[in-house]
């Protein structure tokens, strides 16, 4: 099962900089009961492990001018593997775009997008993404608000699964 390869400390670890990437080790250390060089090694290791992919800041894109958030359905006329990597591939390339999701039902991928205002959506939607090659269908929600946004995953959840399995 996953995460059972990683003891309790190493889950606390992710939880704690989960929570909050910008602490320092001493912090961190001091939070999970162990003293700071193995924590640092740890960490490390967990980086190495690819358990951590990287740290970044949580920008508020509204702060910043980008006030639509919208999300789009795609469906695609080709469900090959090379049709499917060249979309993938493609929207890596799109700015606006931050998220793409394969999804198995009648719509192939879902991104999640954000632009300054719906002007620069429509521009992006109808003279890149309607228009890219393989792209049969989309269709479009505009955010009204969001109500939650939660990054990773549910430690807690981990903790009562291995809990019980053990």
């Amino acid at each position: 099962m996953p995460g059972t390869k990683l003891d309790e400390i190493d889950r606390t670890i992710l939880a704690e900089l989960q929570a909050d990437g910008r602490m320092t080790n001493v912090e961190l250390a001091k939070r999970v009961g162990i003293s700071a060089p193995p924590c640092l090694r740890r960490v490390r290791t967990l980086e190495e492990q690819g358990f951590i992919r990287g740290y970044h800041a949580d920008v508020d894109a509204r702060e910043l001018g980008f006030e639509v958030q919208v999300f789009a359905m795609v469906g695609l006329v080709s469900q090959a593997e090379a049709d499917l990597t060249m979309f993938e591939e493609r929207c890596q390339k799109w700015p606006l775009v931050r998220e793409c999701h394969m999804l198995n039902g009648e719509v192939d991928f879902i991104l999640k997008c954000v632009a300054p205002d719906l002007l620069s959506f429509q521009r992006f939607l109808t003279g890149q993404l309607t228009s890219a090659p393989n792209v049969a269908s989309v269709k479009t929600s505009l955010v009204i608000r969001g109500a939650k946004d939660e990054p990773g995953v549910p430690f807690d959840v981990l903790e009562e699964r291995l809990a019980r399995d053990a």
